[in-house]
């Protein structure tokens, strides 16, 4: 017998026409997995109440999982299965499953059964309770190994809450609840999934966490490795030039350029002065080449940041995106008597 294949009574389900719950499943070769976890979100989600859907996107997988995802589906049609050409990486994984999804909350959640499914409901309940668009999952008590993978992660969640200013303990759970509106008008890029609550948070979303359970791998591999430690350095980076320059580029580049140009002019005041005053020859003069160095240096990226200006309007203008994000209209006309702007995909 299949391993996928389900119960009788999963045969029978009946389907709503519109979920008011997406569940969004990353897949990376995990098919030990599929079938536990398919019957532990199932069991979870019906015991909530609310109609839902299930969305698994295969990264790529090169073991069984994408024919396991096909038979599930085909026994269910509560469940959505988008599958990969070619391994895209998480956030992209992640990114599909917020394209593809129909409810009005996602809740992304790993496939490996560390996350337990049954906080789903809790989540969002929280989320309801409390007002707020974005709920993350915090394992308090993480079952990992303690040196390679919780203390750099407990280090990374510091730094990243520093730099954000979105103070949450776990930025690397998966499991999280987000209103739909908010999630949707995020892009992800590269491995940028682990920042979405801060996204949502720049974007004017509300966000708060709420203690989950965490289980010890039982199958698969850890797809987790120490060197992603230290690209969060290099994501934070990119965060924050994007939230904070990403519609006035000029901002970041004319700093620089006036910093540059203020030390070019002070080193060639002092040589000038000590060509006057002591008769120093100017070519012998290191002051006189770093005079030169920073002026050449800030025109040019005073010239960068023009440019950057220039593109940040033409992409905006070209795409009619609007600079804002709204959460309500009241009071206007509906859409058909006068459509709004496209939503802006945040960031970029």
């Amino acid at each position: 017998m299949d391993p996928a294949a389900p119960s009788s009574s999963t045969l029978t389900a009946p389907a709503s026409s519109r979920p008011d719950v997406s569940v969004i499943v990353p897949v990376y070769n995990e098919e030990e997995s599929l079938p536990p976890l398919w019957e532990a979100l199932k069991a979870a989600l019906d015991r909530f109440g609310r109609p839902w859907e299930v969305i698994f996107c295969d990264d790529g997988s090169k073991d069984r999982s994408p024919e396991l995802l096909r038979a599930l589906a085909a026994t269910d049609p509560r469940i959505k299965v988008v599958l990969f050409r070619r391994n895209f990486g998480q956030s992209a994984a992640m990114a599909a499953g917020f394209d593809h999804a129909s409810g009005r909350i996602l809740v992304p959640i790993d496939a490996d059964l560390q996350n337990d499914p049954g906080d789903i409901g809790r989540l969002i309940e929280s989320m309801e309770t409390r007002g707020i668009d974005v709920v993350k999952g915090w394992r308090k008590k993480r079952q990992d190994a303690y040196w390679t993978k919780t203390l750099p992660s407990r280090i990374a969640n510091r730094l990243i809450s520093r730099v954000t200013g979105v103070p949450l303990h776990d930025y690397g759970c998966t499991l999280t609840a987000y209103r739909a509106e908010i999630a949707k008008d995020i892009r992800l890029y590269g491995e940028m999934h682990r920042f979405l609550p801060a996204f949502a948070h720049w974007a004017g979303g509300r966000v708060g966490e709420l203690e989950v359970q965490h289980h010890p791998r039982r199958w698969g591999t850890s797809k987790y490795t120490l060197a992603k430690t230290f690209r969060v350095i290099l994501d934070i980076l990119t965060v924050r030039f994007l939230v904070g320059y990403s519609t006035k580029p000029l901002y970041f580049f004319g700093r620089v350029a006036f910093v540059m140009l203020a030390l070019g002019m002070l080193s060639g005041t002092w040589t000038f002065l000590k060509k006057l005053l002591y008769g120093y020859p100017l070519y012998t003069d290191p002051f006189f080449l770093a005079a030169i160095f920073c002026t050449i240096m800030g025109v040019q990226v005073l010239g960068m940041g023009l440019l950057s200006e220039l593109m940040t309007r033409v992409y905006y203008e070209a795409q009619k995106k609007p600079p804002y994000h709204v959460r309500e209209r009241i009071g206007l006309d509906g859409p058909d008597e006068a459509p709004a702007p496209s939503p802006s995909r945040w960031p970029g």
